[in-house]
C-alpha cells in the first residue's frame, strides 16, 4: 500500500484548478437576438450536478443553524449586542440601558439595528443575520479551496464547515465572531487571488477586507501577523514595499470611522479603558483551555486527519498550505499567550482547518490499494469516499447533539448557547416588577439578560471596586446595605451560572435575601436526570426586599 500523499494537480497559471459553474459538458452558443454574442449554456447532466452538490451543502448548513434557534433567550454577550444595534436603532426601551459605545467596534451592531428599524428589536432577527454571515462563510470556502486546491477540495471543505459544531454552535449566536469569520475569510480569499495572479488590486481589496473584520472585532488585526509571516517565508511571490504601504493605508482608513465616531461622541477614552482592564485582567481559564475545547469543536477526526496528512507531506508543502498555516497560527499563538481566553476567540481558524481536511482527504493517491491479510482490492477513490463521509458525519452527529435546547442550556461555558430560564425571568421582571425598581443580581452577565428583556435597571454585585479590575462599561454597587434600606434595590436576582463562577458572591447575595426578609417572587426550574430520575432544579430565583 502506497504510503505517499499527493496534493491535486495545479491547473492553469493559477496555481490551482479555477472554480466555474460550466462542467466539462458545457458549451457556448449564441443567444437569441445577441447579433453574435455567446451565452454559457449548462448541460442538464451538469446542472444538475450543481443543483445536487449547493443542496448537499446548503441543507445541513441551514437546518443546523436554525433547529430551535430560539428555544433559549440570549446570553450576556448576545444581550450586549443586541442591546448596542437597538440603541443605535432609536429603541426607547433599550436605550438607557445599553450605551452605544462599550469594548468593541460596531459594524455588525450597525447592521443589526438597520434589521432593527425595519422590523423591530428582537433575539430571533440578531440571531438570523449572524446565520447569513455563517452561511456566506459556507460559500467562501467552498471558494478558497477551490481556487487552492479544485472543486472537489472546494465543496468537501464547504461541507465540513456546514457541520462543524464550532462553526454551528457559535454562528446561531449574535456575537460578532461569526460576521468576523466572514471577512476574514474574505481577506484570505482575496489574498489568494493576489499571490496567483500578482494584481495589487487584490491586495488593496484584501486590506479593505480585513479592515472590516477589525471593525468587526478588533482582534482581528492579528490577522496582519499571519500575512507577514506568510509573505516573509513564501517564494511564490514578492511582496513590494510600495503594495505593502498601500494595503496598510488602505487597512487604516478603512478601520478610521471607528476611532472618529469616538472623539466625536465624547467616548475617546472607551478604547483605552478597556484596552487597560484586559492587560490587568485576572486569567479566567487555564493555559490548557484551548486544547481541550477547540479540537473537539473542529471535530477530533479532522484535526487528526489534517495534523496527520500535513506532517506525511511535510517536504513537499506548497505556499498555499503556508498560507493556511500562517493563517492559523497568528490567532492561536495570540490567544495562547493572552491570559484572557474564550471559546469563541479562535474561530477564524476553522475555514483553514476545513480547507486543509478536505485537502488531504482529496489528494490520497489515486492508485488501487491491495491488501495482502485479506484478497481485498479497493479504489482509493472509495478510501476518499468512506473518509469524507465520516468526517461529515461525525461532524454533523456532533453538531445535531449540540443545538438541541437540553444541550445548548446545558453548559456554563460563555459563548456556547443561550441561558435557560433567562428570557422567561426577563419577562416575568417586565410585567411584574415596578417602573424605577432596582434590582441587584450576582454579577453583570444575568444583569445584561434581565435588562434586556425586563427593562429595568439591574447591577452587578461582583463588579469590583478597582477600576483595573473591572470592565470600564459597569459600574460597582456602593454600599449595597445602605442602597437596600433606602429603598433602592428592592429586588435580588440569584442564578446557578453566576453562582457556578463565584460562590463568594453567590452567598453574599444569599445573605442579603436574608437579611432583609426577602422572599421568593419567581423562580424559573431545568429538569435535569439524576441516579433517582429527572430532578426539577432552580436556575433563576428572583427575591423582592422588605428592609
Amino acid at each position: 500500500m502506497s504510503r505517499s500523499i499527493g496534493r491535486p494537480e495545479p491547473q492553469g497559471d493559477s496555481g490551482a484548478q479555477t472554480p466555474t459553474l460550466t462542467t466539462d459538458d458545457a458549451h457556448s452558443v449564441p443567444a437569441p437576438g445577441s447579433g453574435g454574442r455567446t451565452r454559457l449554456a449548462l448541460s442538464r447532466p451538469g446542472a444538475v450536478r450543481t443543483v445536487a452538490i449547493t443542496l448537499l451543502v446548503a441543507t445541513p448548513a441551514v437546518v443546523l443553524r436554525l433547529w430551535a434557534i430560539d428555544a433559549l433567550g440570549v446570553n450576556s454577550d448576545e444581550a450586549v449586542y443586541a442591546g448596542q444595534a437597538s440603541s443605535l436603532a432609536r429603541d426607547p426601551a433599550l436605550l438607557p440601558y445599553f450605551p452605544v459605545f462599550r469594548a468593541h467596534p460596531l459594524l455588525f451592531q450597525s447592521l443589526l439595528s438597520i434589521e432593527y428599524r425595519v422590523f423591530g428589536v428582537s433575539a430571533l432577527g440578531g440571531r438570523l443575520l449572524s446565520v447569513a454571515f455563517a452561511l456566506a462563510t459556507v460559500w467562501l470556502t467552498y471558494a478558497i479551496g477551490a481556487r487552492l486546491y479544485g472543486r472537489r477540495v472546494g465543496v468537501l471543505a464547504a461541507l465540513l464547515i456546514a457541520v462543524m459544531p464550532y462553526a454551528v454552535v457559535v454562528s446561531r449566536q449574535i456575537l460578532l465572531d461569526t460576521p468576523l469569520v466572514f471577512f476574514t475569510s474574505l481577506t484570505l480569499y482575496l489574498l489568494i487571488r493576489f499571490v496567483q495572479t500578482e494584481h495589487a488590486a487584490w491586495l488593496y481589496a484584501a486590506a479593505g477586507a480585513l479592515g472590516l473584520a477589525t471593525l468587526t472585532k478588533e482582534t482581528a488585526i492579528l490577522l496582519v501577523g499571519g500575512a507577514y509571516v506568510f509573505f516573509a517565508l513564501t517564494r511564490k511571490t514578492h511582496l513590494r514595499w510600495r503594495q505593502a504601504l498601500i494595503a496598510c493605508a488602505v487597512l487604516i482608513l478603512t478601520v478610521l470611522p471607528y476611532p472618529i465616531s469616538l472623539m466625536l461622541a465624547g467616548n475617546s477614552s472607551t478604547g483605552g479603558q478597556f484596552l487597560l482592564w484586559q492587560l490587568s485582567r485576572r486569567p479566567n481559564h487555564s493555559w490548557w483551555f484551548y486544547a481541550q475545547v477547540v479540537p473537539p469543536a473542529l471535530g477530533l477526526a479532522v484535526v487528526t486527519v489534517t495534523v496527520v496528512g500535513l506532517l506525511l507531506m511535510f517536504r513537499s508543502l506548497s505556499w498555499s498550505e503556508h498560507l493556511l498555516l500562517s493563517w492559523i497560527a497568528a490567532p492561536s499563538v495570540f490567544f495562547e499567550i493572552w491570559t484572557v481566553k474564550g471559546f469563541q476567540y479562535l474561530l477564524p481558524i476553522a475555514v483553514p482547518v476545513a480547507v486543509l481536511a478536505a485537502m488531504v482527504v482529496v489528494s490520497l493517491p489515486a492508485r488501487e490499494v491491495t491488501w495482502r491479510i485479506r484478497p481485498i482490492t479497493v479504489t482509493t477513490t472509495g478510501l476518499r469516499a468512506v473518509l469524507a463521509l465520516a468526517l461529515v458525519a461525525s461532524l454533523a452527529i456532533t453538531s445535531w447533539t449540540q443545538v438541541q435546547p437540553a444541550a445548548t442550556g446545558s453548559s456554563f461555558l460563555a459563548g456556547t448557547g443561550g441561558v435557560p430560564g433567562g428570557r422567561e425571568a426577563g419577562e416575568w421582571v417586565a410585567d411584574n416588577v415596578p417602573a424605577g425598581a432596582g434590582l441587584l443580581a450576582i454579577g453583570p452577565s444575568m444583569a445584561n439578560i434581565i435588562q434586556f428583556y425586563g427593562h429595568r435597571e439591574t447591577k452587578g454585585l461582583s463588579v469590583s471596586p478597582n477600576p483595573l479590575y473591572r470592565n470600564p462599561v459597569y459600574e460597582p454597587v456602593d454600599n449595597p446595605d445602605l442602597q437596600i434600606r433606602d429603598g433602592a434595590l428592592k429586588y435580588l436576582v440569584w442564578d446557578s451560572y453566576s453562582a457556578s463562577r463565584s460562590s463568594f458572591f453567590s452567598d453574599g447575595l444569599v445573605t442579603y435575601a436574608r437579611r432583609y426578609h426577602g422572599r421568593i417572587v419567581h423562580q424559573e426550574f431545568v429538569t435535569v436526570d439524576t441516579a433517582d430520575g429527572p430532578l426539577r432544579r432552580p436556575v433563576i430565583t428572583i427575591y423582592e426586599l422588605l428592609p
